[in-house]
């Protein structure tokens, strides 16, 4: 027992006990601001390996973006990333950061399908599906449901089948190996059910998306219900924007 709280004491509690009110570490990058101070825009633009960054005026494209860090690195006093790790929405254009322009991201609640919160805000059982993924997203989100972090307690869990799911989460860029697999598990899921892309791989194709071995028919197919970026997508970002989707406080 003396031995179990001295580890207690030396580690500290590890589960988090409001996650809506986390704070993320102070290694992590999330929401990049960009400031309007001049810099050579081609170099900054040259800079970035996934084309995430355009010009006139500045932007990054968090739905490409793969938080290395390099431009930050390379131009400082231009861009920034913060602690922020609410970055997920419902309308991809909103993933865009526009220099001089520092808010956070939000979901449009005006454009999330009414079914969504009237089924689903008590009680959210999801299947995930690596499309070519490198496992790193998949690892954040198996480690949502862990002691830490728990996502369970607010009833959101992964299962094991398509049959008892109530939607998808799709990592990685989805290649043409996964694409007739990725198609067969939605339509084992029961109607209404949602879509969430999680990671840049699985929103743009990431560093993939010119490959010609993926085959991403289904995203333009299909409605995506939630965007959520990050290169891996860390699980409070990732809880915290089903949170939001379902409604919950």
């Amino acid at each position: 027992m003396i031995n179990t709280l001295k580890i207690l004491r030396h580690q500290g509690k590890q589960f988090i006990p409001d996650l809506r009110k986390a704070k993320a570490p102070g290694i992590f990058r999330g929401r990049p601001e960009i400031s309007v101070e001049k810099c050579d825009e081609n170099a900054l633009e040259d800079s970035c390996p996934t084309g995430a960054i355009l010009t006139d005026p500045v932007r990054i494209d968090l739905g490409k973006c793969v938080f290395c860090g390099e431009c930050a690195r390379l131009f400082p006093g231009k861009i920034k990333f913060t602690t922020d790790y609410r970055l997920t929405t419902n309308i991809r254009e909103r993933l865009i950061i526009t220099e001089g322009i520092s808010k956070p991201i939000t979901l449009d609640q005006d454009t999330i399908r009414k079914e969504i919160r009237k089924i689903f805000s008590g009680s959210l059982k999801l299947r995930q599906v690596s499309a070519a993924g490198d496992n790193s997203c998949e690892l954040e989100l198996n480690a949502c449901g862990n002691v830490n972090f728990d996502m369970g307690r607010y009833g959101i869990e992964f299962v094991a089948s398509p049959r008892h799911a109530d939607g998808i989460v799709i990592t990685g860029p989805i290649s043409k190996n996964m694409a007739a697999a990725l198609q067969i598990t939605y339509d084992a899921i029961p109607t209404p059910k949602i879509i969430i892309l999680a990671g840049t791989d699985a929103i743009s194709g990431g560093i993939f998306s010119d490959s010609p071995a993926l085959d991403r028919t289904f995203i333009d197919n299909n409605h995506t219900d939630l965007y959520v970026p990050g290169n891996p997508v860390h699980p409070l970002t990732f809880i915290n924007g089903v949170l939001d989707l379902l409604g919950v406080k």
